[in-house]
């Protein structure tokens, strides 16, 4: 029981902040509610799938969930391209992370890169959400303000669940203030909505190279790393491949990208789910099945979440991105370590990767976390060049 129920929060979890990140995209993009509803059942049911095939097959506690920082990189991107070119980035995203898994590319290529630029792309995404949260608290003192001061003090008191007492405090304040509107539910299950994908190149190099690198870095990356740290051996090419195989399967009914969970990957992972980490498990099928029940009421969580006040989304938002955001700018400025990935170059980079990335650049309809990656990698080439130069001289 205690494994079923971990799996339960693991999704209430991602449903209570993560979700909210996709919300604000699909309605920054301008989608009606069928899409977005669609939306929510395929990475919801995807996710399902995986997380209870990859489960039973392992017989490890697999958490598969969709990208946060993607769909948070979707919020400032996916306006600017026709829907239907967004769902074939999405398939393209989907194929590349079914060849850098399935292949042990991904692994290889996490050695070769300079940590901090990765890190930087990722943070530059985030870095704008949780500064929006602060604006929405000035907006709202009583209902976003004090949802975030809710959520530190859930972080002081319980912080596995900061994010879901934060929801609910700022839920309350907002009846208790009459901001809210009456949801319209229904008792009618969701069901998805294809899309026929149309493949563009702006697209792909707008949204799927940004959404590879920080859902690689910033998702699978510290996902296979929370396995690993709970004494898993986890088998990145066969995880990775199952995960790019269902983003490619439900890209055309929305979903932007399927992925390994890292914090909730957590609650299924550790002790609190089972003493025995053989019988851990049954946490990734439970969370499996949550996950596609609650993909079909997608609709009514639409409804629910807006049916809240704008700011209390963003606000929300905004906390439950900030434990990715330290972990990306710790990544950025850690101290120099061996190697000159490591090294000032690295750092330097890492930080102009940042700088781009959160700039909200635009050049030639492709969105700036691809221009940050760019630019980190060139100062990070020029700097390393001439440091090897002056070595030899030396």
């Amino acid at each position: 029981m205690s494994a079923v129920v971990a799996g339960l929060v693991a999704v209430a979890i991602s449903y209570a902040g993560p979700l909210l990140v996709v919300l604000g995209a699909a309605q920054r993009a301008g989608l009606d509610p069928a899409q977005t509803a669609s939306w929510i059942w395929a990475i919801s049911v995807g996710s399902g799938i995986v997380c209870v095939a990859m489960s039973l097959v392992t017989r490890q506690p697999v958490v598969v969930a969709w990208s946060v920082p993607g769909a948070a990189l979707l919020i400032t991107t996916l306006g600017g391209y026709d829907y239907p070119a967004a769902i074939g980035a999405f398939i393209v995203t989907g194929l590349l992370t079914i060849v850098l898994g399935a292949t042990g590319w991904f692994g290889r290529l996490l050695q070769a890169l300079p940590r901090p630029i990765m890190a930087g792309v990722l943070a530059g995404v985030l870095l704008p959400f949780v500064l929006d949260a602060a604006g929405a608290s000035a907006e709202a003192p009583v209902v976003a303000g004090g949802l975030v001061l809710a959520y530190f003090i859930g972080r002081r008191l319980v912080p596995r669940y900061a994010v879901l007492v934060a929801l609910a405090v700022g839920a309350g304040l907002a009846l208790a203030t009459g901001s809210t509107t009456a949801p319209q539910l229904s008792a009618n299950l969701t069901m998805p909505l294809w899309t026929a994908p149309v493949f563009d190149l702006q697209a792909i190099m707008g949204i799927s190279i940004p959404l590879l690198i920080v859902t690689m870095a910033g998702q699978n990356g510290p996902g296979l790393a929370m396995m690993h740290s709970n004494g898993y051996a986890a088998n990145d090419r066969l995880l990775l491949g199952a995960a790019g195989a269902s983003s490619v399967l439900f890209a055309p009914l929305g979903a932007h990208s399927i992925n390994l969970a890292a914090i909730t990957a957590g609650i299924c992972c550790g002790r609190e789910a089972h003493e025995d980490p053989a019988r851990r498990y049954v946490a990734g099928i439970s969370c499996g099945v949550f996950f596609v029940a609650f993909g079909f009421a997608g609709q009514n969580i639409v409804e629910l979440l807006g049916a809240v006040p704008e700011q209390l989304v963003t606000a929300a938002a905004g906390v439950a991105l900030i434990g990715a955001l330290q972990g990306a700018l710790t990544d950025v400025v850690k101290p120099a370590g061996s190697g000159g990935r490591r090294g000032p170059a690295g750092l330097e980079a890492g930080v102009v990767t940042l700088a781009v990335t959160a700039s909200g650049l635009t050049v030639a309809d492709i969105a700036a976390p691809f221009w940050g990656f760019l630019a980190g990698a060139l100062v990070y080439l020029i700097l390393s060049f001439t440091s090897r130069r002056s070595a030899r001289r030396a």
